[in-house]
């Protein structure tokens, strides 16, 4: 006899001897939103934020969910409120003797004043006269309003002989956004 069980998203039915989600059969679970954008070529020096040769992701087999970000002039827009998870990667190449490069990801609450929500300084690796730094951070940002919380993103260096690495073809410097849920 098939018997109902309440689960803490939904209603869970048995038929026919398997498990059915409701849920789950309408597409209420996963992600909604997922989206990668990159630097599509080198620039050297300080970007406070980095506010062009920005692209959407399109490698080949890339996927994207949902709607996806909007950008312009380097200032990252929403397509819907949520729970989002943000992610930066930075690929540097330093020729001098500049040790560090620092990055971060800058929110706003008021689309106007925007602090740092995460920071780091890339880490080095030494191959002949050249420095190759590489890091990521993240930040798990409320985005109750699409039209006030927004993202930026910016690299700093000691030197003003670092590079910061871009592609059209793979991702070197790379942003990622995924909303995890509701608000």
């Amino acid at each position: 006899m098939p018997t109902e069980i309440s689960g803490s998203t939904g209603v869970n039915k048995i038929q026919d001897g398997t498990i059915v989600d409701a849920d789950f059969a309408t597409g209420a679970r996963g992600l909604k939103e997922v989206d990668q954008w990159r630097l599509t070529t080198d620039f050297t020096g300080n970007a406070e934020p980095i506010a062009s040769n920005l692209e959407r992701v399109d490698s080949d087999g890339y996927g994207k969910i949902g709607t996806g970000m909007s950008e312009s002039s380097g200032i990252f827009t929403f397509p819907s409120t949520g729970i989002w998870k943000i992610e930066y990667t930075v690929s540097t190449l330093n020729d001098s003797d500049n040790r560090y490069t620092y990055f971060s990801i800058e929110t706003t609450l008021d689309n106007s004043s925007y602090d740092t929500a995460a920071s780091a300084y890339a880490s080095i690796n030494v191959e002949s006269s050249n420095w190759y730094g590489n890091g990521t951070i993240s930040f798990i940002f409320d985005v109750t309003d699409v039209s006030t919380r927004k993202v930026r993103f910016k690299t700093t260096h000691a030197e003003t002989g670092t590079t910061v690495r871009g592609s059209t073809g793979a991702n070197e410097t790379h942003m990622t956004f995924m909303r995890l849920g509701d608000t």
